[in-house]
């Protein structure tokens, strides 16, 4: 057993959901919050708080613990072990490592890690050593805790995300951050979710953690599985790893389960497609805005024309686009830098745009996604990397593109139907390698950014907890679940307007049927509330929460009860 640095994580802010459980039963793990704060600080603070979003606690101190509880209760009733696992955790000031735009939420990693023991998926292997308690069913440290947790007391100040927390567990954190799904992350880390291999730190050299070099790998290098060179993590030297910690969007997990249920979880893919000419035509990898509409499966089709703003660096869109006669009715092409993101679409919107790229001025790997507010913008927009732009504008006057969403192709994953591993280039310390790639949609529990829409399910960190050992005898469970609760197609589909969904309970509980589109935020809620065991069938009348009809395209539909999640998607057409 040797010690090991927490796992840190800096996490931003973007858009997206998750979900999945695993049912509760005689073997769930106990998960103990150990408090580490001292007096009227942290956990301990006394400040008064009012009840919120079924969290009891009259105190802001009360109220973390609570979220921590109900998070270790929600971890407990999924993993299944016979030895207790124990948190240490605090709410520290973290003001270094904050804006008002962005910080570090909270970190998480094993205060210990195990290899060669009694049922060791592999020889020869460093565990997390709450999942070498499980495996072994004795507990390698009794006189120390399990994990070890860390998050920011300073946010909700004028200068740290001033959005502040959000303390409720029902999913309702409206413009804060809500505290639940940063807790269920950061403890995703400790229970495994990371690797030891010197990937994602300040020197990356791929070397294995342990002394004398060259050290063991750890559970989660057996599924890192690099595209590039078709070999696993555990089949390259530290150099090859070293590498493919920064191979953009070709690194995936090779997890049996993670890649039968990705379908599950993952919808179609937005991309931008180049329809000439010939030479340059195909599908180009984007990333998505924060703002505008959603692109749907029609999308919007036109020339693509450059910018001129006249100004400067003149294809930059910061100001009044001088070339406006030309830009009307097309796809504009704008380059990043300078100014804002819904400067440059709104711009381009009041030129008569029908669609914005992005460009990203410097070399990297695929574009991820585009922050910003403002509702006025009525068009949609998309960022891509820097040689893609380059490409674009090698072809201008004779290109005709597309951006829409591919519903033929899955977002997030690689060619193998495997699910991207986040891998930037540079390396981004404390996110790279250990978390799922960004281009996953609807965004997922273990991606490296905290998104609208999480709340109390782990959706495909289930599986991936069986694929590295922690169901290891026990996976007919998942089985036994999916005969008894059911989540079934949406009738017909497409639809007009009025499709029918239908499910299965298989005991009284409670239910929420929510309807999403792709990017991730809430768009119905058909059903919220108690139901009897049995069958139902739903009829959503295609309208918004404010009752108004929404846009044909495709849309995601999930259920969720205390111990079941599941979701499919539904095509709308008008």
């Amino acid at each position: 057993m040797r010690s090991h640095p927490k796992f840190s994580l800096a996490l931003g802010l973007a858009g997206g959901l998750f979900l999945g459980a695993w049912p509760r039963g005689s073997s769930a793990a106990t998960i103990t919050i150990v408090n580490q704060d001292g007096v009227n600080e942290g956990f301990n603070d006394p400040t008064p708080a009012a009840p919120v979003g079924g969290n009891p606690g009259t105190t802001i101190g009360a109220q973390r613990l609570y979220v921590f509880q109900y998070a270790a209760a929600i971890w407990g009733g999924i993993l299944p072990s016979s030895v207790e696992i124990r948190i240490d955790a605090s709410f520290d000031p973290n003001p270094l490592n904050c804006t008002a735009t962005s910080g570090v939420l909270g970190s998480a990693g094993p205060i210990s890690v195990v290899r060669d023991f009694t049922n060791a998926p592999f020889t020869g292997t460093w565990y997390h050593v709450a999942l070498a308690n499980r495996l072994a069913g004795s507990d390698f440290a009794p006189s120390s805790d399990d994990i070890v947790s860390h998050f920011n007391s300073s946010v909700g100040g004028a200068n740290c995300l001033p959005e502040g927390w959000y303390y409720g567990v029902d999913g309702n954190e409206g413009t804060k951050i809500e505290l639940l799904p940063v807790v269920l992350h950061e403890f995703g880390h400790g229970l495994g979710f990371s690797t030891l291999t010197d990937a994602g730190t300040n020197t990356n050299t791929g070397a294995y953690f342990g002394t004398p070099p060259p050290g063991f790998p750890c559970a989660y290098d057996h599924f890192l599985f690099d595209d590039t060179q078709g070999l696993l993590w555990t089949q390259m030297t530290a150099g090859q790893r070293a590498a493919s910690a920064i191979n953009c969007q070709k690194l995936a997990w090779n997890g049996a389960l993670v890649t039968a249920h990705a379908h599950d979880f993952l919808g179609p893919k937005t991309v931008l497609h180049v329809n000439t000419p010939p030479a340059i035509a195909g599908d180009y990898n984007v990333g998505l805005a924060d703002f505008g509409p959603p692109l749907n499966t029609t999308g919007v089709t036109g020339g693509v024309v450059l910018v001129n703003d006249g100004v400067g660096t003149t294809s930059n869109g910061c100001e009044p686009l001088v070339n406006g006669a030309q830009v009307n009715g097309k796809i504009a092409l704008i380059d990043r830098g300078a100014c804002t993101f819904v400067t440059k679409v709104k711009n381009a919107q009041n030129a008569g745009a029908i669609g914005v790229i992005v460009a990203d001025s410097v070399a990297g790997c695929p574009a991820v996604g585009m922050g910003g507010i403002d509702a006025t913008i009525t068009i949609p927009s998309v960022r891509v990397t820097q040689a893609d732009g380059t490409t674009l504008k090698s072809q201008l006057g004779t290109e005709n593109a597309t951006l829409h969403v591919a519903p033929a192709v899955t977002a997030g994953l690689d060619a193998g139907g495997r699910v991207l591993v986040y891998t930037p280039n540079p390396v981004q310390p404390g996110s790279s390698v250990s978390h799922w790639d960004t281009s996953c949609e609807p965004s997922l529990l273990m991606e490296p950014a905290i998104t609208d829409g999480l709340s109390s399910n782990v959706d495909l960190t289930r599986q991936f907890m069986g694929d590295i050992g922690w169901f290891q005898g026990l996976l007919a469970v998942d089985a036994a679940a999916r005969q008894t609760y059911g989540l079934g197609p949406s009738v017909p589909n497409p639809s007009a307007g009025s499709p029918s969904i239908h499910f299965t309970l298989a005991r009284d509980d409670r239910v929420e049927l929510g309807i999403y589109d792709l990017a991730g935020r809430l768009v119905a809620r058909p059903v919220s509330g108690p139901l009897p065991q049995g069958e139902h069938t739903v009829k959503w009348d295609g309208t918004d929460l404010a009752g108004r009809p929404v846009s044909a395209g495709v849309y995601l539909y999930r259920l969720k009860t205390r111990s079941f999640s599941a979701a499919r998607h539904l095509v709308l057409v008008r």
